[in-house]
């Protein structure tokens, strides 16, 4: 699913169609969620959504490594990752037998 279809599907969502909000409304929403959580990663933050997740930032330490093409030798820069671990509602959900995909 990508952002046009994932604002879509929250168009779509039945408690949301009550409020009667466009879909332009919803998408400015979405756009200042994410955009708080990229925020708060920046600073360091982690921002915890509970039975949904948390999202953090994992430090990479600088290391050596190989270029595969020529076998050289090179330096690979210290690096921030943002990581996203799933909370424990969101595993089960994941893992129901009705909610199982493949």
């Amino acid at each position: 699913m990508n952002k046009n279809e994932f604002i879509s599907a929250v168009c779509d969502n039945k408690s949301l169609q009550k409020m009667d909000l466009s879909k332009s409304c919803i998408s400015t929403v979405i756009e200042a969620c994410l955009a708080t959580i990229e925020g708060s990663l920046k600073k360091g933050e982690e921002v915890r959504l509970v039975g949904f997740g948390n999202f953090y930032v994992s430090k990479r330490a600088a290391s050596k490594g190989r270029n595969p093409r020529t076998g050289e030798a090179i330096q690979i820069k210290a690096s921030k990752l943002p990581k996203f671990r799933a909370g424990k509602q969101l595993k089960d959900q994941v893992n129901t037998a009705g909610g199982a995909k493949k």
